[in-house]
């Protein structure tokens, strides 16, 4: 079985654990990880999902923060507050350093983002074929409201430095328009036996992979079953920002309403299948009748076991599609 999951950081992350314990030894998993939540920080390129992705998989992930190393020190982000320098709201660790200095003496060598990703991952041996959706420069900005009309800032300065307290009023993937999908990610798509949306935010995890022109297409035309999981639960986000973003898009704040955003493949849209929380099941009858096959399971991925089971159930009903096609 050759399956391709589409991922943001931590949720995405967390589902992938679960699905290595699924799948057989033979099934092969691709995942395409957004990349327009990367940044440059102190001269460094710094690809949060990518390395949350890797960390996690790999056994490097601080257990109780879900992103960033494990037995991290800050001695660095330290020195760089008492410089007084400017964007020391994003914490670097020590640890983490490491990463971030490897990438971008190998970037500014000439080497593509997905040759370098494989490189870093020949450390940690995640277990998956980890894939840069765009080696472009691809990044995911927020309008919020300014003292002269829509401020536009970095995704991760209205994340971190703002810690997503303020109304969202526009969210924009600048350079997606010009942006080739990343080596190797287009055959992953079509060439899948099983596509996975797993729990990552819709809109700039999920919304900002497809942004790139070419991986919507694949999506779109691939002959293997989409199936998605819901990151919302009982109208709220499990985790992260999702409700302000959909909110401040206009957007229903429901797994019924972000099934909707993503439409059936029969409509134009991406999805053939879609998992709600056992909360949500009255919900299903709105996702049908959006072409959409869904079912309610349990989606809280509480410990390992349960994670586990939830890709199982998102693979029975990828597999339950592929059968009726």
């Amino acid at each position: 079985m050759r399956i391709t999951v589409l991922s943001g950081g931590v949720g995405g992350a967390n589902f992938l654990k679960g699905l290595l314990a699924a799948v057989g030894p033979d099934d092969e998993v691709t995942v395409i990880g957004n990349t327009a939540d990367d940044i440059w920080l102190f001269g460094l390129r710094v690809c949060p999902d990518l390395d949350t992705v890797m960390y996690t998989l790999g056994g490097g992930i601080d257990p109780e923060r879900k992103w960033g190393r494990t037995d991290e020190t800050w001695n660095a982000k330290e020195e760089l507050t008492a410089y007084g320098v400017d964007k020391t709201w994003f914490g670097l660790g020590d640890r983490d350093l490491a990463t971030h200095l490897i990438r971008t003496q190998m970037w500014h060598e000439g080497v593509g983002l997905a040759a370098i990703t494989e490189r870093l991952c020949e450390r940690w041996q995640p277990g998956v074929r980890l894939l840069p959706m765009t080696e472009d420069q691809v990044e995911t900005h927020i309008g919020i409201d300014g003292d002269d009309g829509i401020d536009v800032i970095h995704f991760q300065e209205y994340w971190i430095r703002l810690g997503a307290r303020v109304p969202v009023r526009e969210v924009a993937f600048r350079g997606a328009d010009e942006a080739t999908a990343g080596p190797g990610v287009v055959e992953a798509i079509l060439g899948a036996d099983r596509v996975i949306l797993p729990p990552s935010n819709p809109i700039v995890s999920i919304g900002a992979i497809l942004s790139v022109a070419q991986v919507a297409e694949a999506l779109r035309t691939t002959a293997a079953p989409v199936v998605g999981v819901s990151p919302i639960i009982g109208g709220a986000a499990v985790r992260g920002m999702a409700d302000q973003l959909l909110t401040g898009l206009g957007l229903e704040i429901s797994a019924s309403g972000v099934a909707r955003h993503h439409g059936a493949r029969a409509s134009g849209g991406v999805l053939d299948g879609w998992l709600v929380d056992t909360a949500d099941a009255g919900e299903l009858g709105s996702i049908e009748a959006a072409g959409i096959r869904s079912q309610a399971v349990p989606l809280y991925m509480t410990d390992d076991a349960t994670t586990a089971q939830l890709a199982r159930d998102t693979l029975t009903l990828a597999d339950s599609l592929a059968a009726g096609r």
